[in-house]
């Protein structure tokens, strides 16, 4: 480091422009952690920490909280997510930029059409049990590739190759209460999940006291906004 850099820097400390590792021409202080907005700590708290930030990506104004070098310093020692978001493999909803947030914040848990087996609900039940997260958000999606292919199978009587047969499966009992209607499939989908995870012998007692909420949303590919199902 040059005598100028070290003495620039001296000035700045005397004269108390350098605070919180933040410089004020604008730029963080290198190697320090800024200090970070309290975690939600509540399962009301946190959703609506999640609503803000769709709101903010849905309007174009995304603000990307938490992706700085700072945040991945503080997070590197250790991880405080406020929120699971279990959600659709769909490279169109990504769920930390749907919802606007960074490292650190959220658990995602991704499978076809988030559907549940006995090794991605124990992803789920992780962030609860583990690190006392207080929110699981389900989230469904507008035209569902996953859903659609399942609905087309079984419309057809066809079984499908793979492992992909087991997601037609899953899907079933929603294609039934749907009547076809892939739309109202996802959506019927999304409130079963939600049900599923909440009679879970790991999350039914924190859900009865309070302490987790399991809630189910449909995203709009359209328009970007998150509506609460369930």
């Amino acid at each position: 480091m040059s005598e100028k850099i070290v003495d620039r820097r001296a000035v700045l400390l005397a004269a108390g422009l350098v605070a919180g590792g933040v410089l004020l021409d604008g730029g963080p202080a290198r190697g320090l952690a800024r200090p970070s907005a309290r975690r939600p700590a509540t399962p009301d708290e946190a959703w609506a920490k999640l609503r803000e930030g769709n709101r903010r990506w849905a309007a174009d104004a995304s603000t990307h909280p938490h992706q700085d070098l700072g945040r991945r310093a503080e997070a590197a020692r250790k991880q405080e997510p406020y929120a699971v978001v279990v959600s659709c493999i769909d490279s169109r909803v990504p769920p930390e930029i749907v919802f606007d947030v960074g490292i650190g914040d959220i658990l995602t848990v991704r499978s076809a059409a988030q559907t549940i087996d006995p090794l991605v609900a124990g992803a789920v039940e992780y962030g609860p049990a583990e690190l006392d997260t207080p929110l699981i958000m389900v989230l469904g999606h507008q035209r569902c590739g996953a859903v659609t292919a399942a609905a087309h199978a079984l419309k057809k009587g066809a079984k499908l190759p793979g492992h992909l047969q087991r997601i037609v499966d899953d899907l079933r009992p929603a294609y039934e209460r749907a009547r076809g209607d892939v739309d109202r499939m996802i959506r019927i989908n999304t409130t079963m999940v939600v049900a599923d995870l909440k009679a879970g012998e790991l999350l039914a007692p924190r859900v009865a006291r309070r302490k987790l909420k399991i809630v189910g949303g449909y995203y709009s590919l359209d328009t970007g906004k998150v509506t609460r199902l369930v």
